[in-house]
């Protein structure tokens, strides 16, 4: 027992002797000092026009986006698609699963840092001859062995290596979880922006039908006033014509709405021929108006992406740690305790006791340079991390400063989308009228059906893009996850 006290006493002092860490110690690098998003000061509000979508937009500067920003369109069947979405996709459950791997992966890091400890119980039975030793009188014994150990292995993290190591191992944890958030934003802004464009596309084939009914009685006009003489059957023809063209608008629109449904149904994560979704259109969808505006300095803290990136160079840096304190000796302390006697009962009596008690140093003499190659290799892959960190940066406020310059030029559109829809409807309706009486030719009042066909579509296009770049805001500026509970990782039943 004196032995063991005094084993004891060596494994605790030498436990308390870890604490070095070589390497660098990793610190998150500062944010651009860049007080806009864009070269030129933003305007207060965006330019308002009269009609669907056409409010006004104000940026506020340091408000916080909400957690659930899709909220912000008011749209209940929006909602509850994105409620689903988050519980079926696929993708979203193989990003949960890589998580739960990553925090699993760190717990198993985690597990050197302490001692490892096994036991061990071996019967056996034996025959000896002594005949071997030219003891030919003595006739062989057959006899048991009973051996029982508690074995104890401990590596001393004098040098920081497994704590480098456990650090990196924290860090993918961070990139994986990140990678999820990523994963949850790409998911809803992709469900946001795919409702809208099928909102877009029906109304686009609305406006198309309603063309076609026009075009159909613009025709059954000029018909009859070629039955009086006071058309040609060159008109006739032309306008037949320019109604088979709006036609045939009519079946690639169709074919593009039945492609966005199924999208939306594979992102909800159901089969396109099983999903029961809902319908949008551009009127159901609310424009938000008070647009938050997060400060470049915050943007760093909450792009998904960018912290992603901040998580890999942190385990980079921890990979240079790993390597250097590799570069020095390793002191590892094996102990066995146990009992080793020829009936069971005996095994546990303090004649039949043994033990023992190494230490062992490995210090890497030469190598062909390997381990100092590995800490070039490490350190050349911080830098790699670290410029790749730059670029995610420098990407996320390219994004933000697209969106915003986007949501101004977007209302200008659209203002302009709809005074020229105005004006391409009202020189229609003028057209028609003066020639039913004769006083212009066939040929006005087909410009003025081209005008209009293109001004009417161009104005829903124009309004569907300042919901689509509004989400893309919202998207660019991280999604305000930062302000719900962290995404938990369960495993699923079926895996247990």
């Amino acid at each position: 027992m004196r032995h063991l006290s005094l084993f004891s006493l060596i494994f605790l002092w030498t436990f308390y002797l870890v604490g070095c860490t070589l390497g660098p110690d990793f610190e998150t690098p500062p944010p651009p000092e860049t007080k806009s998003y864009t070269d030129s000061k933003l305007p207060k509000k965006t330019v308002e026009t009269k009609g669907s979508g056409g409010q006004a937009q104000y940026f506020i500067e340091g408000k916080d986006l909400p957690a659930c920003w899709w909220y912000l369109f008011h749209s209940k069947p929006l909602n509850e698609l994105i409620e689903k979405a988050l519980k079926n996709s696929p993708t979203m459950q193989a990003a949960q699963a890589a998580l739960l791997q990553a925090q699993a992966n760190l717990q198993i890091s985690t597990a050197a840092i302490y001692p490892s400890i096994s036991a061990q119980f071996s019967p056996e039975r034996q025959r000896f001859n002594p005949a071997i030793f030219g003891e030919a009188i003595v006739p062989p014994e057959t006899f048991n062995v009973f051996f029982a150990t508690v074995n104890a292995s401990y590596t001393l993290d004098v040098f920081g290596a497994i704590r480098r190591q456990i650090e990196a191992s924290e860090a993918q944890f961070d990139y994986q979880l990140f990678v999820t958030e990523a994963t949850y934003l790409t998911l809803t802004s992709n469900i946001v922006t795919t409702a809208i464009m099928e909102a877009s596309l029906r109304g686009q084939i609305q406006a198309t039908k309603e063309l076609i009914s026009l075009q159909e009685n613009i025709l059954k006009i000029i018909r009859e006033k070629f039955m009086l003489g006071a058309a040609s059957g060159l008109d006739v023809l032309a306008q037949e014509t320019q109604l088979a063209q709006t036609q045939a608008n009519l079946p690639p629109l169709e074919t593009s709405l039945a492609k966005t449904r199924n999208a939306l149904a594979i992102l909800v994560g159901d089969l396109p021929s099983e999903s029961k979704l809902p319908t949008f259109s551009l009127t159901e969808l609310q424009l938000p108006t008070e647009l938050p505006l997060s400060l470049p300095s915050s943007l760093t803290q909450q792009r998904p992406d960018i912290k992603a990136a901040e998580a890999l160079l942190h385990s980079a840096c921890a990979q240079v740690g790993v390597a250097t304190a590799n570069l020095f000796p390793q002191f590892t302390i094996t102990a066995g305790y146990g009992g080793l006697a020829d009936r069971i009962d005996r095994i546990f009596d303090p004649r039949s006791i043994v033990w023992s008690l190494v230490g062992s140093v490995l210090q890497p003499i030469f190598q062909g340079g390997l381990l100092i190659e590995k800490r070039k290799a490490a350190i050349a892959g911080f830098e790699q991390a670290l410029a790749q960190y730059k670029q995610t940066i420098l990407q996320a406020f390219q994004n933000v400063a697209d969106t915003l310059q986007a949501l101004e030029n977007d209302a200008k559109q659209l203002h302009i989308q709809t005074d020229a829809e105005q004006a391409a409807r009202q020189t229609l309706q003028l057209t028609q009228v003066q020639y039913k009486v004769g006083a212009v030719s066939y040929l006005n009042l087909l410009n003025a059906e081209n005008q209009y066909q293109q001004a009417l579509i161009g104005r829903i296009q124009a309004e569907a893009t300042r919901y689509a770049d509004t989400a893309a805001l919202f998207q660019a500026l991280g999604g305000g996850w930062w302000n719900r509970p962290p995404i938990v990782c369960t495993i699923p039943t079926e895996a247990k």
